[in-house]
């Protein structure tokens, strides 16, 4: 994994040696349940992240979204998933030993390099869909796609190959079975998610389509003055938030076709 930019807990919390891993520094997280770890194996010298999970007051559906995440990453190895080498379980947390990427996440490359040329943004949302296709056959729905979630294997856009990270919400959904839980980062969400309506895996969909617009042009499709407008002006059409100039030239010329 890379780094999340997240800062908000104590860089002294790093714990003693996990299992072979020795963690190094604090990369990012989900407070209070999760913090990332950079760590090297001390046994190899081999850099890795370290995804530490605290299973004191975790609730029941972040604990059905961990064991969705161990069983499918267990489970599958391809370029475009982020890769599970080890797992670590002590009494109160479980750490997953997943390769590093040097690249950082999507969201940093965007605010490094801003909007991104049509040939580089091809070759990441195929390689963004190669590991989306590997999901849907095995019943799982992320849904929490968004650019901070994307790992390059390097910061170079002409070599890097994109892994889709952080399962924290995902869940399994076989088919014909629909989920109701509003979860996920709102400007990400698809409508059916922020109006707590039933919804399946093509939710993910979405949520790659808000990237592929923050790849092109270098922000978001959607902005406002606040988190409550950010996530449900967009579909309840109230004020207060609003639709940037060029995607309401694109729906537009869609309506025209």
């Amino acid at each position: 994994m890379g780094s999340t930019g997240d800062t908000t807990m104590a860089e002294a919390e790093a714990p003693a040696p996990v299992g072979d891993y020795e963690l190094l520094e604090r990369l990012g997280g989900r407070p209070p349940y999760t913090s990332v770890w950079r760590a090297v194996s001390r046994s190899t010298g081999t850099p890795v992240a370290v995804k530490q999970v605290r299973l004191t007051g975790l609730p029941a559906r972040l604990r059905d979204s961990l064991d969705c995440e161990v069983r499918f990453l267990a489970a599958v190895s391809h370029p475009n998933i982020i890769r599970l080498i080890d797992v670590v379980q002590t009494q109160s947390c479980l750490y997953l030993v997943l390769e590093l990427c040097e690249g950082g996440d999507l969201a940093a490359f965007i605010r490094r390099n801003g909007s991104v040329d049509e040939r580089v943004a091809r070759n990441f949302m195929k390689q963004i869909g190669a590991g989306l296709q590997v999901l849907h056959r095995h019943h799982v729905v992320h849904r929490d796609l968004k650019p901070q979630n994307i790992l390059l294997s390097s910061p170079r856009s002409s070599d890097a190959i994109l892994k889709i990270s952080d399962f924290g919400l995902a869940r399994f959904l076989g088919p014909g079975e629909y989920a109701d839980t509003s979860c996920g980062s709102c400007l990400y969400m698809a409508p059916e998610v922020m109006l707590f309506q039933k919804y399946n895996d093509k939710v993910d969909m979405w949520s790659i389509g808000a990237i592929l617009f923050e790849l092109l042009n270098g922000y978001p499709p959607f902005y406002g003055r606040s988190n409550v407008q950010k996530h449900v002006s967009p579909v309840l059409g109230t004020t207060g938030v609003y639709l940037r100039p060029r995607l309401c030239r694109y729906m537009h010329q869609a309506t025209m076709h």
